[in-house]
């Protein structure tokens, strides 16, 4: 199901951001603010429910902040501790994954990054309490953006914070391609210590963000992964599995290119020999399945990671985009078959099929080593 970054899209009927913003969240939202004195529910309730409809997640985020910035103090330390009093308790700290919290409860982050940015250790200090309930890692970059050197500091402590999602906090809020979110002029390595601290971390919800982290960063700086990943595996703090499914997990879109030395530290040898037949149907319509049959032969025995690449026609020239096959093991004069059946889907919200002469490339290890060609039709 597709949807955009606002969470409108997706099937018919459904919006994420009704099923998150809703009468019924909003309410539980406004008892939080009940505690506080003199705080009018109601008129809280009338002044955001009609603005909801035709608005995406991150709008109707904006929308409560609208709501309750009526009722709350103009001044933001004042702010920041009536925001403070009515936050629910935290997330259970014992916890490794899978405990996100409720996105009504990012409107905190919303409103530290309006009001603080002039005030940032106090702001920083409502972010910590806040991520407790909800993620901050939005709300944290305008001020990695305006006091850079004072917030890696506080993040230099956050690392040994003993709630979990503040110290995945230090990793996402840093990624240097974090969806959805705003950009950090943050040169992309600063961060690299921290995540030294954490990549040890115990929890898969930390590991996941560092390694998320490190996938964006494989981008401008390829080397500077590696060189980590291969620290990290000579420094054994985090258990070999969690460390090898990390490992895969940076490395993924650098295998998606075929780069050597990804490919090599996850075990995986470029110069293995390979030979490969290839087929496909020579026609294939819109919306149908593609079948691709591949056979594969080596004279050494050796594991193979199996991708392949459709070459998309445009009207403008051609696209591609990269597809798991398998990973196995290839041994002498044992020939492997893999198949795979890939829907042309002609409805996909994101990338548009166009008729025309398409293609199918074999990669293995990151090399390609096979092709053939279809016509896709309408």
């Amino acid at each position: 199901m597709a949807r955009g970054p606002d969470g409108k899209g997706g099937g018919a009927g459904f919006s994420l951001a009704d099923q998150l913003f809703n009468a019924q969240s909003t309410a539980d939202l406004a008892a939080d603010f009940a505690v506080l004195p003199g705080f009018d529910a109601g008129r809280f309730l009338d002044a955001v429910l009609p603005r909801f409809p035709g608005e995406g997640v991150h709008a109707r985020l904006g929308v409560l902040a609208d709501g309750l910035e009526e009722q709350l103090p103009r001044d933001f330390p004042a702010m920041a501790e009536a925001l403070e009093a009515a936050m629910p308790p935290p997330l259970d700290p014992t916890r490794g994954d899978d405990d996100f919290g409720r996105f009504i409860h990012g409107v905190h982050g919303v409103l530290a990054a309006r009001h603080g940015l002039e005030t940032p250790e106090r702001a920083l200090d409502l972010l910590h309490a806040a991520t407790q309930r909800f993620s901050m890692e939005y709300a944290i970059r305008p001020f990695l953006n305006r006091w850079p050197e004072l917030v890696l500091a506080r993040m230099a402590a956050w690392v040994e914070d003993p709630h979990y999602h503040v110290r995945r906090l230090v990793s996402e809020g840093t990624r240097p391609r974090l969806p959805w979110g705003s950009g950090i002029r943050l040169d992309p390595l600063a961060p690299l210590p921290l995540l030294d601290a954490l990549y040890g971390d115990p929890t898969r919800f930390v590991t996941r963000s560092v390694a998320n982290h490190l996938n964006d960063l494989s981008r401008p700086h390829p080397e500077a992964v590696i060189d980590r990943l291969q620290s990290w595996q000579a420094e054994a703090r985090q258990a070999p599995g969690e460390l090898d499914w990390m490992t895969r997990h940076a490395l993924r879109t650098a295998v998606k290119r075929g780069a050597p030395e990804a490919l090599a530290l996850l075990g995986y040898r470029a110069d293995l020999p390979v030979t490969a037949a290839l087929s496909v149907p020579p026609r294939v319509r819109i919306g149908k399945e593609l079948g691709v049959v591949a056979e594969l032969r080596g004279t050494e025995a050796g594991p193979v990671l199996v991708d392949y690449r459709l070459r998309f026609f445009r009207p403008s020239g051609s696209a591609e985009k990269v597809f798991k096959l398998r990973a196995g093991t290839l041994a002498p004069g044992k020939p492997l078959r893999l198949e795979k059946r890939h829907r042309m889907k002609g409805d996909a919200t994101t990338f548009r099929l166009h008729p025309g002469p398409h293609a199918v490339i074999l990669q293995v290890n990151g090399r390609d080593v096979a092709e053939a060609a279809f016509d896709l039709e309408d």
